[in-house]
């Protein structure tokens, strides 16, 4: 399985976080999470290969048609997904913009969500999106 990508925007003046969501109905980029996917809570080991975050935030700006420096990683966040055998990790990156790129996100079939309008989505990416607002919260 290919690295995820949570991406989301934070309004400067009034802290508004909205989650991108992407066309196949999601949070996590670019493709729905395997039906049996989970977090897979600590091992007590690292694993052996891991993704730089940046070759992830690279492909993200390029697949939305974003200029370089649109999107920054959250420092701190990095959750290992399991599907059966395979493993990917997911990652969360901030939208940069003073406000959210709606036009850009309409153009490719997706859109910004608050928290409270993922209820829908699979368990996974909820307990993703609850694990992420607590580390943009702090």
């Amino acid at each position: 399985m290919a690295p995820r990508l949570i991406m989301y925007h934070k309004q400067s003046t009034s802290a508004r976080t909205r989650f991108l969501r992407l066309p196949y109905g999601g949070v996590c980029g670019f493709s729905a999470l395997p039906d049996e996917s989970a977090i897979e809570e600590s091992r007590g080991g690292s694993p052996k290969v891991v993704t730089h975050p940046a070759l992830v935030l690279r492909d993200a700006e390029n697949r939305l048609g974003l200029p370089s420096g649109s999107l920054e990683m959250e420092p701190g966040f990095r959750c290992e997904i399991a599907a059966g055998e395979e493993r990917t990790e997911v990652f969360l990156a901030r939208f940069t913009s003073i406000d959210p790129p709606f036009e850009t996100a309409h153009a490719h079939g997706s859109s910004f969500i608050d928290l409270t309008q993922a209820r829908g989505l699979p368990p996974v990416e909820l307990d993703l999106l609850r694990r992420s607002y607590e580390r943009i919260l702090g």
